[in-house]
């Protein structure tokens, strides 16, 4: 089958998003099973967080000599296959050890498929970055849905999970079998790979980019469910509801923002949807009815969707060191604050209160937008080549 280089990537995007949130939406289920406070889960669940740090800042010379393919097959049915396992474990430190792999194959995929993302960028000539993540926002909003669903059909943890497994499988196959890794940027940094990826001085303001928008969307995803659960005594259907509206703002928002991106640029695209972050999290912290808190959500998932991805994109384009490395670097900060969200919050949450979990993101976000200006400024071309003809699946 005939599919474009940057349809395949989509797909990694899509299907990750899609075995992570089948987890992640039922989060309060695997509390109660589990039989676990909020900081204890948090505390299983920081797992993850190990492993990709560990994946991030030795994976990038693995990458490289895979290949694009052989990490995405390994990396995307490798994490599925995990999460699919977790509700069948018998107590959370089992739990924490398959999050721990999980972790570090998770690692890995947000190195290679953010490295191809911008490489095809360069080979097409416009911006992609948005829209790939918005596909891991798309994938979430879809497995939000199915996972309202299936609460509200009292589908078992266990089976949920193995659907999505089924899911990724089947279609992973076909889309992931043709891709190919991308040539590098005419302008990429030809030095050796280093062995280990840190961030740089120069690297630390985009990391602060990131860390704000991956708080909010750690907030969002991991702790929507259970806020609703707690605050309104939302089950079903409403309970997921937060983590629909989240998903689906964000989503909507990464596919459709990058013509404003070559408009205005990044820096006031990224400056208003962090603004736009500050005021959800308001909504949410001092919500007086349901309702508000629900609009609070939506805000959430529009305010931090392009944020990452454009941050991304910057460093991807440093020439210091090869994009690789810079990639694997600000992931390695960012990246991890998406994992280590749920158990900081759920230490908050137990003995502050949920609602005091939210309001905690906002210094963060002041120092996001002090660290705006690491952005580039408005630009036309992006340091892109036009190339007249989208890719073929060969390159």
């Amino acid at each position: 089958m005939t599919i474009p280089a940057h349809i395949r990537i989509y797909s990694v995007f899509f299907l990750f998003a899609l075995a992570l949130g089948g987890l992640l939406s039922r989060m309060a289920d695997l509390q109660h099973q589990l039989g676990v406070t909020e900081s204890e889960l948090g505390l299983t669940l920081i797992g993850m967080a190990i492993g990709s740090l560990i994946s991030l800042t030795i994976a990038s010379p693995l990458i490289l000599k895979f290949g694009a393919r052989w990490t995405a097959f390994l990396t995307v049915f490798g994490t599925a296959a995990i999460y699919a396992l977790v509700p069948w474990l018998p107590n959370a430190q089992f739990v924490f050890g398959a999050l721990f792999v999980a972790g570090f194959l998770a690692g890995a995929l947000e190195i290679n498929v953010n490295l191809e993302t911008d490489k095809l960028e360069a080979l097409l000539g416009r911006r992609i970055m948005n829209r790939a993540h918005g596909m891991w926002s798309l994938g979430f909003f879809v497995t939000a849905l199915i996972g309202a669903g299936m609460r509200q059909l009292d589908v078992s943890i266990q089976v949920h999970t193995g659907i999505m497994l089924a899911i990724v499988l089947a279609v992973g196959l076909l889309t992931i079998s043709g891709m190919t890794t991308a040539a590098e940027r005419p302008d990429a940094h030809e030095g050796e790979h280093p062995k280990f990826a840190v961030p740089t001085w120069g690297l630390l303001p985009l990391c602060m980019i990131g860390i704000a928008a991956f708080l909010v969307e750690g907030a969002g995803v991991d702790w929507s469910t259970i806020y609703m659960r707690d605050v309104w005594s939302a089950r079903g259907f409403i309970g997921g509801l937060g983590l629909t509206l989240f998903t689906a703002f964000m989503a909507m928002t990464r596919l459709f923002i990058d013509p404003f991106v070559d408009q205005h640029g990044p820096r006031r695209v990224a400056g208003t949807l962090l603004v736009i972050s500050a005021i959800g999290i308001l909504l949410v912290g001092f919500a007086p009815a349901d309702w508000v808190a629900l609009a609070g959500f939506a805000l959430l998932g529009m305010g931090c969707s392009a944020v990452y991805p454009l941050a991304v994109s910057a460093a991807a384009q440093r020439t210091d060191r090869p994009a690789a490395v810079n990639v694997a670097a600000i992931g390695q900060v960012t990246f991890i604050v998406f994992f280590l969200a749920p158990p900081l919050l759920g230490f908050v949450a137990q003995y502050l209160g949920i609602r005091n979990s939210y309001l905690i993101c906002l210094p963060v976000i002041a120092l996001g937008l002090l660290a705006i200006p690491a952005l580039q400024g408005k630009s036309k071309d992006h340091g892109m080549p036009s190339v007249p003809e989208p890719l073929s699946p060969n390159g």
